[in-house]
C-alpha cells in the first residue's frame, strides 16, 4: 500500500496545470508584480493565468455602464479606472489605479456595477469570471484571506468618502439657506446706508433754510418739541407696522392737510411724516405758532430727520439679525467649546431651526412642544446638532417643503427624548426597517448617498440612547432618545489611588 507522501505527491501531480505556455508563462510574469500575487506557487500562478484573460483598455472608453452584471475581477495591470454616478460625470465615487485588484470579489454582495466605469489613462488589466472563485478560494485560501482584506479596505474607503460627500451636500444646502438669510439683512442694511447720505443732504437743505427765518425762541421750541415727538414715533425698539390701507388713509390725510397749509410738492414729505404717525392737529397748532411762511421749511426738516431715523432703525435691525444668525452659527458648531458638556436640547433644536430659516420660510409651519425645566443632557453638543440636522432636513425634504414640521422634548425616565415630526407623506411599510442601513436612500440618484441616517444612529449608539420612527401617512415621527447622563470610564489603578490620596 503506498504512503502517505506517495499519495500527495500524485495528488499534486494531478493537479498540475499544463506544460506552460509562452502567452502563460506572460501571464504568471505579470501576476508577480502584484504583491497579493507575488509569493504563491508557481502552480497557482500557473492555474490563475490559464483562467484569466488579457485586456487593453484606451482612454475616454467606458468600461462598463451603471447597472451592467458585475462578473469579473480585475488585476490592474496599468493605467487608472473611475467610477462614476450616471448623472455627475466627472466626480468619482471610485478610483481605480495600477496594480490594485478590483471589479467584483470574492464574497462581495455587489451584483451590478453602481456608476458608469470609464477608463481614464491607456489601461491594461488581467480579467478572472465569477464561475471561478469557488475552485479558486478551495485552491489557494491565503488569496482568499488577502482578497477579503481588499474588498474591507475598498467598503471603508468608498464609505469614507461617501460621508464626506454626503456631509459637503449637507453643508451646502445649510451654506446657501444661510447666505439667503445673511445676504436680505445685509442688503437691507446696504440700501439703508446709501439712502442715509441722501437724507443727510435733504436735512441740511432744510436745515439752512430754515436758518434763514428769524426765529424766535418760542418758535425754535415749538419746531424742537414737535420734531421730537414726531421722531420718538421710529426709535422705540419694536415698531408695530401699520395697516397699509390705514397708512395709505393717513398719508392723503397728511397731504391735504399740507396742500391747505401751501407747502410745494407735500407728497414728497407726506410719506414719511405718516409713517411716524404725525398728528394734522399738531402741524396745524404748529403752523399757528410759527407762521404760514415758516412751515414748509420746519414740516421738510422734520421729514428728513424722520427719515434718518427710520433709517437708523433699519441698519440696527439688519445687522442685529446678522449677528443673531453668526451667533446661532456659533451655538450650533458648540466653537471653542468642550466637546463633552451638559447640553440644553431646547436651544440646540432652536438654533438649528434658525440655520434652516430659509427653507421653513418657504411653506413650512413649525410647532414646538418643549417640556418645561427638561433636564441637560451630557453629551457631544455639535454630534448631536448633526441628528436634528439630518432628521429636519429629511422632514423637509418629506414635506417637499409645505406642510407641518413638529418639534417636541420630554423626560423619559433617566431619558430626554425628542420628536422630530413632519406631515409628509410617509414611509412605505415594505422600507420602514431599512432606513437605517448605510447606503439605503428613497431619494432619486444624486440627491442622496443613504448615509443621513446611518450617521444618526451612530451618534446616537455614541450617546447610549436609541432611534424608533413611527410612521403613518401624514404623520412620521423619528423619536431619539438620550440618557442624562453618560457612564463614566473606570479609573485605572494609578487615576484611582490619586483620587484617594485627594
Amino acid at each position: 500500500m503506498p504512503c502517505s507522501s506517495c499519495i500527495n505527491i500524485w495528488v499534486r501531480c494531478e493537479m498540475a496545470s499544463p506544460p506552460i505556455t509562452p502567452q502563460l508563462q506572460h501571464i504568471i510574469d505579470e501576476l508577480k508584480t502584484n504583491t497579493s500575487f507575488a509569493d504563491l506557487p508557481e502552480d497557482d500562478l500557473a492555474w490563475l493565468a490559464e483562467r484569466m484573460e488579457e485586456k487593453t483598455l484606451n482612454a475616454g472608453e467606458l468600461y462598463a455602464r451603471a447597472g451592467d452584471p458585475l462578473e469579473y475581477m480585475n488585476v490592474l495591470l496599468e493605467g487608472e479606472m473611475h467610477v462614476e454616478r450616471p448623472n455627475e460625470p466627472g466626480a468619482p465615487m471610485f478610483i481605480a489605479r495600477a496594480p490594485m485588484v478590483t471589479g467584483l470579489l470574492p464574497f462581495s454582495r455587489l451584483t451590478k456595477y453602481l456608476g458608469n466605469a470609464r477608463i481614464v489613462r491607456f489601461s491594461r488589466a488581467l480579467l478572472l469570471n465569477k464561475k471561478h472563485f469557488p475552485e479558486m478560494l478551495h485552491r489557494m485560501p491565503v488569496l482568499g484571506q488577502r482578497l477579503v482584506g481588499l474588498m474591507s479596505d475598498r467598503i471603508r474607503e468608498t464609505t469614507r468618502q461617501e460621508t464626506q460627500r454626503d456631509k459637503l451636500m449637507a453643508l451646502g444646502k445649510l451654506s446657501a439657506g444661510l447666505a439667503h438669510e445673511l445676504n436680505n439683512p445685509a442688503a437691507a442694511a446696504q440700501r439703508a446706508a446709501k439712502s442715509l447720505r441722501e437724507a443727510m443732504e435733504n436735512v441740511r437743505d432744510a436745515s439752512l433754510r430754515l436758518l434763514q427765518h428769524p426765529l424766535s425762541q418760542e418758535q425754535r421750541q415749538a419746531i424742537f418739541q414737535f420734531e421730537r415727538g414726531v421722531t420718538d414715533q421710529v426709535t422705540f425698539e419694536n415698531p408695530a407696522h401699520p395697516d397699509p390701507m390705514e397708512l395709505s388713509d393717513r398719508e392723503a390725510e397728511i397731504t391735504e392737510c399740507l396742500e391747505e397749509h401751501k407747502i410745494a410738492e407735500p407728497w414728497k414729505i407726506a410719506g414719511p411724516l405718516a409713517e411716524a404717525n404725525a398728528d394734522p392737529q399738531k402741524m396745524d397748532e404748529l403752523r399757528a405758532t410759527i407762521g404760514n411762511d415758516i412751515i414748509g421749511d420746519a414740516l421738510r426738516r422734520v421729514a428728513a430727520v424722520v427719515t434718518i431715523f427710520g433709517l437708523i432703525h433699519e441698519i440696527d435691525n439688519s445687522t442685529k439679525r446678522i449677528s443673531d444668525l453668526v451667533g446661532a452659527i456659533k451655538r450650533y458648531s458648540y466653537m471653542d467649546q468642550a466637546a463633552m458638556q451638559e447640553v440644553n436640547l431646547q436651544d440646540d433644536l432652536e438654533n438649528t431651526l434658525k440655520i434652516f430659516g430659509h427653507w421653513l420660510k418657504k411653506g413650512i409651519t413649525v410647532t414646538r412642544e418643549y417640556e418645561q425645566n427638561a433636564p441637560r443632557v451630557c453629551a457631544y453638543g455639535s454630534e448631536l446638532n448633526q441628528v436634528w440636522t439630518n432628521l429636519i432636513d429629511n422632514a423637509i425634504d418629506a414635506m417637499n417643503g409645505s406642510g407641518e414640521l413638529r418639534v417636541r422634548t420630554w423626560r423619559e425616565l433617566d431619558c430626554v427624548a425628542v420628536e422630530i415630526a413632519d406631515s409628509g407623506p410617509g414611509i412605505p411599510a415594505a422600507i420602514e426597517s431599512k432606513i437605517f442601513d448605510p447606503f439605503f436612500t428613497t431619494k432619486d440618484v444624486g440627491e442622496g448617498t443613504g448615509l443621513g441616517l446611518d450617521t444618526v444612529t451612530r451618534i446616537v449608539q455614541k450617546h447610549h440612547g436609541n432611534i424608533e420612527v413611527k410612521s403613518k401617512p401624514g404623520n412620521t415621527r423619528f423619536i431619539v432618545r438620550l440618557p442624562i447622563n453618560q457612564p463614566k470610564v473606570p479609573l485605572n489603578h494609578s487615576e484611582a489611588a490619586k483620587k484617594e490620596e485627594a
